[in-house]
């Protein structure tokens, strides 16, 4: 196994210091993302394309955050732009289309491929389900 560097730690250190990250909850991104990574986030992208991973409230699910790649693009008939969406790991694409005012930001990539910590969230989604279960505040 590689061992961290100091570069590693300050690659970490920049990431939670002056990013949005998000951790990856379900397996509907896999085999790109899976249940646990931490990836980061630029928030009010200026641009969103075809084959991009954005993080959107989902009318369908409740407005509860979604992580889906980007499928297509397009314009309805009164003129405003969407996306369709799809988890990688999903057989068929999401059911409504994701409009630009529900996008909460979209995954930062480095040679095309999106910036990951592998698992590292599970820290995160283990302490949330301890108060759930504790019913504890916050």
């Amino acid at each position: 196994m590689e061992r961290f560097t100091s570069l590693h730690y300050n690659i970490i250190l920049f990431v939670f210091a002056f990013q949005h990250v998000g951790i990856v909850v379900s397996s509907s991104m896999e085999p790109v993302l899976y249940k646990g990574d931490i990836v980061l986030l630029e928030s009010n992208p200026s641009s969103i394309e075809v084959e991009d991973i954005i993080v959107y409230h989902a009318a369908w699910l409740n407005s509860e955050p979604v992580i889906h790649r980007v499928i297509a693009k397009g314009r309805s008939s009164n003129g405003e732009d969407y996306y369709l969406t799809k988890g990688d790991n999903n057989p068929f694409q999401d059911p409504m289309k994701v409009y630009p005012n529900e996008v909460i930001s979209k995954v930062v990539k480095i040679s095309n491929k999106p910036l990951i910590i592998p698992k590292l969230g599970y820290i995160n989604m283990r302490i949330h389900a301890i108060k759930q279960q504790f019913k504890l505040p916050g």
